[in-house]
Order: C-alpha cells, then structure tokens, then sequence
C-alpha cells in the first residue's frame, strides 16, 4: 500500500535539497516550525493544504507541479505493488425453458 504522506515528504525534500536549503532554512521562510516540516518529510505527519501551499511558496515550486509529480509516484508505486489483474470472463446468457 502507497502512503501518499511519504511520497509527499520525498517530493518536497528532494525539492529542497535542490535548492540548497536545510530545514531551518525552508521552515524559516514557511513560517512552519522545522520539527514539524521534518516530521512531513519523513511522511509521519500529514500536510494541511495551507501548509503545502506554504511550503511550496517558499520552494518557489507550484503546488501543481508538487501533485503532479507525486500522482505519478503513486501511480508507479501501485503499479510495482498491485496484482496482476485478470479480467473475468462475460456471464453466460440464460437459458430459456423453450430451448432446453
């Protein structure tokens, strides 16, 4: 089972390491507390949206390129992790009592 949270927390550190910041630095400029934010990173605590908008903010990265690329995380996730699939088979039409 994918943990969206901890797909989030990736996404948002991998961003933040991108640009060179450390999680004081980030939480400084999102006005969130740095034990909080790395409790998000780590994907043990859930983001609110006003949080993640924040956060994002001060990333200088859109939400929506933040939910993209965790979609896509997930969708791979579930891929690796999912059963194959079988369709079934179409049910077979009654028999009528005149043709029997």
């Amino acid at each position: 089972m994918v943990l969206m949270r901890r797909e989030l927390g990736d996404v948002l550190r991998e961003h933040r390491q991108a640009r060179g910041l450390t999680l004081r630095g980030l939480s400084a400029l999102a006005a969130v507390s740095p034990g909080y934010l790395s409790e998000i990173e780590r994907g043990t605590k859930e983001a609110s949206s006003e949080l993640l908008a924040s956060v994002c903010a001060a990333l200088g990265v859109p939400l929506s390129d933040v939910l993209a690329t965790l979609s896509v995380r997930v969708a791979e996730v579930e891929a690796l992790t999912s059963p194959v699939l079988v369709p079934m088979p179409a049910p077979l039409a009654p028999v009528s009592a005149s043709a029997a």
